[in-house]
């Protein structure tokens, strides 16, 4: 008989402890997991999260030849090289590479799933193979990266998106949470974009403008890669 997934979601980091028995899924749609997993497809070697950009400078000074990466505010830190858009991890750039990054939310997600036996990156951009990669998981929990420790629609929207996909397989929202986050599942590529736009974070970044504004609609495409990454 087909295992029947329970899916568990923690609409932010710190909602309670990833098990060490689950697979999780790393979910931060605008913009940390997005743009890892095109930095992954791209060639990069190895991500090594970090808290905070002091201590992704002390793992640099010990790596001397991984990039450093990450943002605060949305922005690169200063004296770092790569900042938190997609659009930096070109082959030519990344390919190769370990890339310490600390950004503002996703790599603190990543780090409090550090139990969990796998860590998956999760996005729209990935979906597809996101599920397949979770497909014979019996537990699974989905971890919302949100912003600055509060709840982020478009992550809670990404972890309904995918509880609704594993219906087929008779996959059980487990708890609270899950079913909340199922009822705000996005229906098509349309529904993606407004949930993503419209989210908090969203208007921020596309207040900024330029390559920033082009980010929240690269982190709306369904799919765009077919590959899921464990990190």
């Amino acid at each position: 008989m087909p295992t029947r997934p329970a899916v568990r979601v923690l609409l932010t980091p710190d909602a309670e402890r990833v098990p060490a028995r689950s697979a999780a899924v790393i979910v931060d749609v605008l913009r940390a997991t997005s743009t890892l997993t095109f930095a992954l497809a791209n060639g990069a070697a190895e991500i090594v999260p970090a808290a905070t950009p002091e201590a992704a400078l002390g793992l640099k000074r010990r790596d001397p030849a991984a990039l450093l990466c990450g943002e605060r505010g949305g922005r690169i830190v200063p004296g770092f090289d790569l900042g938190n858009s997609p659009a930096e991890y070109a082959p030519g750039v990344v390919g190769g590479r370990r890339l310490i990054f600390a950004s503002t939310n996703g790599s603190i997600a990543l780090l409090r799933a550090g139990a969990a036996r796998r860590r998956i990156l999760g996005a729209f951009v990935n979906a597809s193979a996101v599920l397949r990669a979770i497909a014979d998981e019996p537990h699974v929990t989905i971890v919302c990266a949100g912003q600055l420790g509060r709840f982020g629609l478009e992550d809670a929207a990404f972890a309904g998106y995918l509880i609704q996909a594993l219906a087929p397989r008779d996959a059980s929202a487990d708890g609270p949470a899950a079913r909340f986050a199922a009822a705000l599942a996005p229906r098509d590529s349309a529904e993606v974009r407004t949930a993503l736009e419209s989210s908090s974070h969203g208007r921020y970044l596309r207040s900024l403008g330029g390559e920033f504004l082009r980010d929240v609609e690269r982190c709306a495409e369904i799919d765009a890669l077919d590959r899921a990454f464990e990190v």
